[in-house]
């Protein structure tokens, strides 16, 4: 049975929803970046390559590059709690609004982990993988 998808649980520019967020976000962005990839289960210096790349341009408004780090991170998010979205968006948002993009990655961890929200695996079975 295939799982209905989500919205996220706040939009992109809701740093008004949750302060605390926007105001981490704000006056420390690699350390919430860096939070937000740690919550999500991957090493919390994940983001660091985005900020000592060609990516960080994209920081400021100019993209130049993907940031790969913040991408990633966003479509794994998706995927597993399953929520609706497509690549395109994601690198949209990851090029021209990395920042609000890590703020609502972490307004959606605290509200999935607040509420122990189900994962949804969106991951095809191996090929000749039989269940039992």
């Amino acid at each position: 049975m295939a799982q209905q998808m989500t919205e996220w649980n706040s939009g992109l520019f809701s740093c008004c929803d949750s302060m605390s967020t926007c105001c981490y976000g704000f006056w420390c962005c690699p350390c919430m970046a860096c939070s937000v990839a740690g919550g999500f289960g991957e090493n919390r210096c994940l983001p660091l390559c985005d900020m000592f790349s060609p990516a960080i341009t994209s920081a400021i408004g100019l993209p130049l590059c993907v940031p790969p780090a913040a991408l990633a991170l966003r479509v794994g998010l998706r995927h597993r709690y399953g929520i609706k979205g497509s690549l395109c968006k994601d690198i949209c948002t990851s090029c021209f609004c990395e920042w609000c993009s890590y703020c609502q990655m972490h307004r959606e961890l605290k509200y999935r982990k607040k509420h122990h929200a189900n994962v949804v695996n969106m991951q095809p079975a191996p090929a000749g993988f039989v269940a039992k």
